[in-house]
């Protein structure tokens, strides 16, 4: 008779359980927020973490914490928190990037697609296309004409293979019947100055990273990989302008928790986000360092996920990039 009275004592217990797990979730936070960056201290992704870090510790009412956990690509930070408790307290800010990790890592121990909650999208960022100043090509149209003309393939550098500009740049390649050679470097502004230093034709980097290198006289702005112009950049015509059609590529940055995150944590981590990333002078920063304020909802940024994943997936397939 002990074993059907342990199982009643469990199941009189469950709902116990979840109203206790209700009632702490609807009192989240009640200590402060760490925030996984699964990249350096000082690059685009905590650059754009501190700056709405302030924003979301006033709407929380708690403070919230920056941890830079690089390595592996990003996997390292983001694997510690797809295996957090799903309690609200670690969260992730990560970028476009969280769709390739999949696609160019082997036997990564949690599933993307299943390891994490969507709380919101923060920034968007195109990347850009960049010739060197002795090229010769000053649109997109006269870019792809003289790429096509010569015998050997436009060389371009990106953050690394599987970055944003990697998949950006192929995608490119592919919509306008191009071959291009790539070469990977450690960030965007290390491609930039191997253009500057004349030992690269062309990159595909952010436009943060371009910018020093075009205002010095280095390089030219061919186009960027949006679908619509950048706010920041309205004289720099959209790659697509030039016929590449559905061409848009565009680099984002937003914040994921693990999976099972409760709902009124991903309800109050996301109206923390959009108050953080409204605020007009936090909008000014984040264009002056080249990314647009685009924050989404949960369903919103879900679904962009699910989009990228799909046509990134498409592009590393036709481009036979092989997972590391």
């Amino acid at each position: 008779m002990a074993q059907p009275t342990i199982r009643r004592r469990a199941v009189l217990a469950a709902p116990a359980l979840l109203l206790a797990t209700t009632a702490r979730a609807q009192g989240w936070p009640d200590r402060p927020v760490r925030i996984v960056v699964n990249y350096a201290a000082g690059g685009a992704a905590d650059t754009i973490a501190r700056l709405l870090q302030p924003g979301m510790a006033e709407a929380l009412g708690q403070s919230v914490v920056i941890d830079n956990r690089p390595g592996a690509g990003g996997t390292l930070g983001a694997v510690s928190v797809a295996r957090a408790a799903a309690d609200g307290y670690t969260l992730l800010f990560d970028s476009a990037a969280h769709v390739v990790a999949p696609l160019m890592f082997r036997n990564l121990p949690v599933d993307y697609a299943s390891a994490f909650s969507y709380i919101g999208r923060a920034t968007v960022q195109p990347y850009v296309w960049m010739v060197a100043e002795s090229f010769p090509a000053r649109t997109t149209e006269e870019f792809i004409k003289a790429a096509k003309a010569r015998p050997n393939p436009v060389t371009y550098g990106s953050p690394g293979v599987g970055s944003s500009g990697n998949i950006a740049a192929e995608a490119f390649a592919q919509a306008a019947g191009l071959e291009f050679t790539h070469v990977p470097y450690r960030g965007g502004a290390e491609a930039a100055s191997a253009i500057a230093a004349g030992d690269l034709e062309a990159a595909c980097i952010t436009l943060s990273s371009a910018d020093p290198v075009v205002d010095a006289g280095r390089a030219r702005l061919i186009g960027v990989t949006s679908a619509q112009r950048a706010a920041s950049h309205p004289q720099v015509p959209a790659l697509a302008e030039a016929g590449l059609k559905d061409y848009d590529v565009t680099s984002w940055l937003g914040l994921f928790g693990p999976a099972g995150l409760p709902e009124p944590v991903v309800r109050k981590a996301a109206a923390a986000l959009q108050a953080a990333g409204t605020n007009p002078a936090t909008v000014q920063r984040l264009a002056a360092s080249g990314f647009e304020a685009a924050p989404t909802g949960p369903a919103e940024f879900a679904a962009q996920v699910a989009r990228d994943r799909a046509a990134f997936g498409a592009v590393v397939k036709r481009a036979g990039l092989q997972p590391a």
